[in-house]
């Protein structure tokens, strides 16, 4: 894989070159055109999605994702030139994930992981 920046912010343009689903759906991986690769994990696809259902309707309304450890992407469906919509084995399949915001996934997979895991010790709950 080619060594990004992982400070860097995601370009306004940020394009795919490639997008992959792998392992049976286990997992995504985007190339974009500035050279950063990113695989991520269905089960984080699915905790950050960036639907309502997900996110809320407003700032620190986004809901604690559990129960999706074995979830897998069913489907992705582009949307214009601007953005995927991943569709999830669990029937999850509302969230529009913008090349932005999978860039910005990528590049924070590890911390934005990290945040949700410590959200579900804090709130007693497993994956």
């Amino acid at each position: 894989m080619p060594h990004w920046d992982k400070s860097a912010t995601p370009p306004a343009s940020a394009w795919p070159r490639e997008i992959r689903v792998q392992g049976g759906g286990a997992v995504l991986e985007i190339e974009f055109d500035d050279g950063a690769v990113f695989a991520m994990p269905a089960e984080y696809l699915r905790v950050e999605s960036p639907s309502a259902e997900v996110q809320g309707h407003g700032p620190r309304q986004k809901k604690l994702v559990t129960g999706v450890s074995h979830v897998v992407i069913s489907a992705a469906e582009p949307v214009g030139n601007y953005a995927v919509r991943l569709c999830f084995s669990d029937g999850h399949d509302t969230g529009l994930y913008s090349w932005v915001y999978l860039y910005e996934l990528g590049r924070d997979q590890t911390s934005r992981w990290q945040k949700h895991l410590d959200a579900l010790t804090s709130a007693g709950r497993v994956r």
